[in-house]
């Protein structure tokens, strides 16, 4: 119960933290942008945990306008979707959020990686056969509540490195630059904690750039050190792990049959992901479960996913049982 009976065409106005103000605030974009729609009841059903990095929202966010552009016939291509969804996201709700978790539902595919330039939103769909693995999804459940402040945070500190960078590089963002040329004008940034964060985002970007290779080629070790090598980044230079998601990846690192782990999402909490072999899932998943239960006093969740396809309709999806 949504509580609301506002007029369709007055628009919308976001109304508290409900979860509602999502798919309120898509279809105030459209009416607002002069599409007609008409009334109708959507039933939201889903299992991805609300606040835990795991990019609820965007999903809202975007099956809503993929649904209400069909229904409607509203003509909106799926990257104009994806605009959409990151606009309401930044100016309906409030989150200075970029595009990368919307670009991804929208656009990703069954047993693929997206690597995706967030400026130029040109993309490639890598290849990804994890074969015996499978990825594990680790909940520590602790709220994000320092997510968005801090993520401002950082986002600023970039900014304050590229400004500094610019004064000898002709640049505009600080993925233009590879590790060795940062190195050569690091000197630049003077604020050592700006250095880091700008450290961090460089060598980030080559490694996604070799995880594409070597998933390309199938190297699932490599990818998984690239995994814990860039977890180990996020925490020591980025500063946006903690005590939770350290102890997730730190069990990990035990475990042999674990190829890689790092957290995921805005960090402070959330979720992290692991590379697991698929006949250990169940071994890995109570012993995690007790690992961090034992440093940290309550229990995380654990889930077993495969990569899958992005938004669409599902032909004959739709159960009569309820």
């Amino acid at each position: 119960n949504l509580n609301q009976t506002p007029e369709l065409t007055e628009g919308y106005k976001k109304t508290g933290e409900a979860w509602y103000n999502f798919p309120l605030g898509v279809a105030d974009h459209f009416i607002r942008d002069g599409k007609q729609l008409a009334g109708l009841d959507i039933l939201f059903y889903g299992d991805i945990p609300i606040g835990s990095g795991l990019s609820s929202s965007a999903s809202i966010e975007v099956v809503t306008a993929y649904a209400l552009n069909e229904l409607f016939n509203c003509g909106y291509s799926k990257l104009e979707l994806v605009k959409i969804a990151k606009s309401v996201e930044n100016n309906f709700i409030g989150v200075n959020c970029g595009i990368m978790d919307q670009f991804a539902v929208a656009f990703g595919e069954k047993d693929k990686a997206l690597m995706l330039n967030c400026d130029t939103l040109e993309y490639k769909a890598v290849d990804t056969n994890l074969g015996d693995y499978v990825l594990a999804i680790i909940n520590t459940n602790k709220p994000r509540k320092l997510a968005e402040s801090k993520y401002n945070e950082r986002v600023q500190e970039c900014a304050h490195a590229l400004t500094a960078l610019q004064k000898k590089l002709p640049i505009n963002h600080l993925c233009d630059i590879d590790t060795e040329t940062y190195n050569n004008f690091k000197y630049l940034v003077t604020d050592n904690v700006v250095q880091k964060r700008a450290r961090h985002v460089i060598e980030e970007n080559d490694r996604v750039k070799k995880a594409a290779d070597v998933l390309a080629s199938n190297n699932l070790a490599e990818f998984g050190q690239l995994m814990y090598a860039s977890h180990d980044s996020l925490r020591d230079l980025y500063e946006v792990s903690g005590t939770e998601l350290d102890t997730v990846v730190e069990y990990a690192k035990t475990n042999p049959a674990v190829a890689g782990a790092r957290m995921t999402g805005a960090g402070f909490g959330g979720c992290a992901i692991a590379l697991v072999k698929a006949n250990a899932f169940d071994t890995f998943s109570r012993e995690v479960t007790a690992y961090y239960t034992s440093k940290i006093g309550y229990a995380p969740s654990v889930y077993n996913s495969l990569i899958g396809n992005g938004v669409g309709e599902l032909e004959d999806a739709v159960k009569t049982e309820l």
